[in-house]
């Protein structure tokens, strides 16, 4: 058993050794993705996937609470549609997969395969928004983009990728504002309650700001490793797609008036989050909410009378209360336990022969390994609590991470020494100069992450990086 258990366990490169190896090695051995022919593209295998569709479920569920209608808008846009935006396209240029043909016939204009669908959708919005009484719409697709990405990695970024993108317009500045805090409030909310990932939200720099946004905002995530991931953002586009695609509506007094707008999006280099702040040496770690399973049941000695009948059992039992799932596989127990440990699986349940007898079974966490006897008859009431407390206990082990490795820098000296030597999210004062924030991020290898909200302590009166009188906190740090 032991050698099985070791065997499984040895093939993931340790995190403090080589954390980007690490990481691959998670992604392969717990069978999340698979490289694919087409180079930058992955494939996202069975159990990668069941993480998406259950990040997508409960998304969604939070997106109809707050009066977001799915819709599906084309792949394709015409580079006629794409240069409307001056700001928008420059700063896609680079990443754009064109289509030019459509058999053996050469196109009348190029395809854009969408790496973001704002115009699409201004393009539709000016159609369909004539009055006041044709707003807000609210509307989100779920669907695939493509960015060219010249280096990629599994989940963090590839050339085609999953996510969901929410399109708004809206009658005023103040609702398009509104929505677009709300809708980071989602992303906050989901970040913390469902997959235990602790945030930052903030607003990004202009220098950081999606291209042709009035503003964006942001919740940043630390990994492990220190380095931030950038988790989800949400964007002000004030009246300047409107007036580039010209959506205009008559209000309450037939005077015509310019749509405001919002976009928001979260994409599965979510799920890159989830595996690089929970996960160990031994694999995954996944927080009980967004676990495809929940709980597995290992029969030891499954061969022994009555054990699999009990293991079934429990199984058929505990299917109403969480997702259940039982290895009645021919594998020896310690493989099954590393598999289990490899995975993720919140809980294992043991089971054997002297169990039996006992009228007991063995709870087992995955994030502490901690062991604990359950009898047959409390276990219904018993499991749902250890999932709940395991949970709890997630969020508050990453917080505590993260907030162990949020450091001040008051001058430039202790940026810079706190960029090499410690990694983590540094506070810094910034006076707005985007030269200063060039010149962080050019010898430092740091940018600026977001101003937060909820964190505008004046720890310093000038900026981090020239001494001039500094107006903003800001979180810098080394992403993804």
């Amino acid at each position: 058993m032991a050698k099985d258990n070791k065997k499984l366990v040895e093939a993931i490169t340790s995190m403090k050794e080589d954390f980007a190896q690490w990481y691959t090695d998670i992604v392969k051995k717990a069978e999340l993705i698979d490289y694919s022919s087409v180079k930058g593209c992955m494939i996202i295998k069975p159990a990668g996937y069941a993480l998406w569709e259950n990040i997508q479920k409960e998304l969604d569920c939070r997106f109809k609470e707050a009066g977001v209608e799915n819709v599906y808008l084309p792949m394709f846009i015409p580079e006629s549609l794409l240069q409307k935006e001056k700001d928008h396209v420059e700063g896609f240029a680079p990443e754009v997969a064109w289509v030019t043909h459509g058999g053996m016939n050469p196109l009348q204009e190029r395809l854009c395969v969408r790496p973001t669908s704002e115009t699409l959708f201004c393009d539709f919005y000016k159609n369909v928004i004539q009055s006041y009484r044709d707003l807000p719409k609210v509307y989100n697709q779920w669907c695939s983009v493509v960015r060219w990405e010249k280096e990629t990695r599994p989940f963090l970024r590839s050339r085609e990728f999953l996510w969901q993108e929410g399109h708004t317009a809206h009658a005023t500045a103040e609702e398009a504002q509104e929505r677009t805090l709300k809708m980071l409030g989602v992303y906050a909310d989901f970040c913390e309650e469902v997959l235990a990932v602790p945030v930052i939200r903030g607003q990004k720099t202009e220098k950081e700001k999606f291209a042709g946004a009035e503003a964006t905002y942001t919740i940043e995530a630390l990994m492990h490793d220190g380095k931030a991931l950038q988790s989800g953002t949400s964007h002000n586009f004030g009246d300047g797609f409107a007036k580039a695609f010209g959506i205009q509506y008559t209000d309450r007094e037939n005077k015509l008036q310019y749509a405001h707008q919002t976009s928001w999006g979260l994409s599965t280099r979510i799920i890159g989050a989830i595996i690089m702040v929970h996960g160990d040496d031994s694999g995954l770690v996944l927080p009980p909410r967004i676990a495809p399973i929940q709980a597995v049941v290992i029969p030891i000695r499954q061969d022994a009378e009555g054990v699999l009948d009990k293991a079934k059992e429990l199984c058929e039992k505990l299917g109403s209360i969480c997702r259940v799932r039982l290895d009645d596989s021919d594998k020896s127990p310690g493989w099954k336990f590393s598999e289990q440990e490899m995975r993720g699986i919140p809980v294992r349940i043991e089971l054997g022969p002297k169990d039996m007898e006992a009228g007991k079974c063995v709870l087992v966490r995955r994030d502490t390994r901690e062991k604990t006897e359950v009898s047959f008859a409390e276990l219904s009431e018993a499991l749902p609590k250890l999932l709940e407390t395991i949970q709890n206990d997630m969020f508050e082990r990453a917080k505590l991470h993260r907030d162990a490795h949020i450091y001040d820098a008051h001058n430039y000296e202790e940026l810079k020494d706190i960029a090499l030597n410690k990694p983590g999210f540094i506070r810094g004062m910034w006076c707005e100069n985007m030269e200063c924030e060039n010149q962080i991020k050019e010898e430092l290898a740091v940018t600026s992450r977001c101003m937060p909200f909820h964190d505008q302590e004046q720890i310093s009166d000038v900026c981090v990086c020239c001494g001039r009188p500094a107006k903003k906190l800001v979180y810098w740090g080394k992403a993804y």
